[in-house]
């Protein structure tokens, strides 16, 4: 487990002005647009969710395409394609966007700009999926979504967009924030599935978003952090979950009093969480992990405790620099495991 310090103070003061601005923006844009009804104002939304297109050009070393899944609920994927050595053999992280389950996508500049590093810094292929959005779909349309992209890959019919050498049984499956969530949803769903092509063999969960219906020290100390609130978690998850349910659903506590899923009998893959100090939902991930253990899978915490929530999306953090080589280290130490296991 990575810690900086006993004495945290947030790294958002270290924030360049022109990401401070995006991110006011950004949530300027979120609060104002939603409606007293619960609903949200997707016109306004828009105007401030500036998209990156595909581009079939190197730029930054990667090259970037989307693939259509089913056009009828906008499900599709970016693909990430590093500058590849033609005899490497190149895993594949499938990745899920934040956003509370309401907002954004993978096309919106801060998602493309987070895979298009990723991609570089690790040498995979990213498969950034495109789900559906709550309130307008609720839980279970976004797990729904999530699960069909990895049914999609797992045909080999469907995968001439893809290298000739990635290696689909070293894939892993990542997520910021609700896409954390959604991580480790559809990682329980593919062991109780059983993809025929695709072997799940590591999960990053980078500052997860779960929760639940007791208050934690964290949600209560943590009143003023930017980007994320008490009050605004509490929102999307009455947007996101089904009519009359609370915060102890198991999509949102996954270990709680109504889990319906026991993964100690499952092959779940290795997993790291990732947390930080100045992130109100600090002591719902630190759970997540803690009730990995319990059921006896490999779990690794690393811990930044001045980061505050989406830090990642800054790249002038000493910590998003940190991330990316702690994310790149767990891919190559698991990928030479798996080698060594079929050797």
């Amino acid at each position: 487990m990575y810690k900086m310090s006993n004495n945290p103070t947030s790294n958002f003061q270290d924030v360049p002005w022109k990401h401070r601005f995006f991110s006011s923006m950004i949530g300027f844009a979120v609060n104002f647009s939603r409606r007293s009804d619960g609903t949200i104002n997707r016109y306004i939304m828009n105007l401030f969710d500036f998209k990156a297109p595909p581009s079939q050009q190197l730029f930054d070393g990667v090259k970037t395409s989307d693939t259509v899944v089913d056009a009828t609920r906008n499900l599709y994927f970016r693909l990430f394609l590093p500058s590849l050595n033609q005899d490497d053999d190149v895993p594949v992280i499938v990745y899920f966007h934040g956003g509370g389950f309401a907002y954004l996508s993978a096309s919106s500049i801060p998602c493309d700009d987070f895979c298009r590093r990723l991609c570089k810094k690790t040498g995979a292929v990213i498969i950034s999926v495109n789900y559906r959005l709550a309130p307008e779909h609720k839980y279970p349309s976004q797990y729904d979504d999530g699960f069909d992209v990895l049914k999609f890959i797992d045909d080999k019919a469907n995968t001439k967009n893809l290298p000739f050498n990635v290696n689909l049984k070293q894939c892993f499956i990542a997520g910021d924030s609700a896409g954390g969530n959604l991580a480790h949803h559809m990682a329980v769903k593919a062991c109780e599935y059983g993809l025929r092509n695709v072997k799940l063999i590591g999960l990053v969960a980078i500052q997860p978003f779960f929760g639940g219906e007791e208050r934690t020290e964290s949600e209560t100390r943590i009143v003023d952090a930017p980007i994320i609130s008490v009050k605004g978690t509490d929102w999307l998850w009455k947007a996101f979950l089904p009519e009359g349910s609370d915060r102890n659903h198991p999509a949102c506590n996954v270990f709680g009093p109504k889990s319906v899923h026991d993964i100690s009998r499952l092959k779940f893959p290795a997993t790291m969480v990732v947390v930080g100090g100045f992130d109100p939902m600090h002591d719902w991930q630190i759970r997540y992990y803690e009730g990995l253990k319990k059921c006896g899978k490999e779990a690794c915490l690393i811990e930044y405790p001045h980061a505050f929530h989406t830090f990642y999306g800054v790249p002038e953090l000493k910590e998003t620099c940190l991330l990316m080589e702690a994310v790149k280290g767990f891919i190559e130490r698991l990928i030479n495991l798996n080698k060594e296991g079929c050797s």
